[in-house]
């Protein structure tokens, strides 16, 4: 018997060289809403572009990747 099961969405954000998990805070927004939603908080979201979606740890994974260049 085959049983489907809905997987948590999860966001990662890297921060100073550490990874942030960041939780869904509204599992019917889209991932752009959440992102917008984060930005409050993280102003690098404002500009950050979102990589594709990745299965782990019965989880869905995205990650937030910051748009800017390192300087240098």
């Amino acid at each position: 018997m085959l049983i489907a099961k809905q997987l948590d969405r999860v966001f990662l954000l890297t921060e100073n060289g550490t990874d942030l998990r960041l939780t869904d805070p509204e599992p019917s927004w889209s991932v752009e809403a959440v992102m917008n939603f984060y930005a409050n908080t993280y102003p690098i979201l404002t500009t950050a572009k979102i990589s594709a979606p990745r299965i782990e740890e019965d989880t869905v994974q995205y990650r937030f990747e910051s748009a800017m260049g390192t300087k240098g």
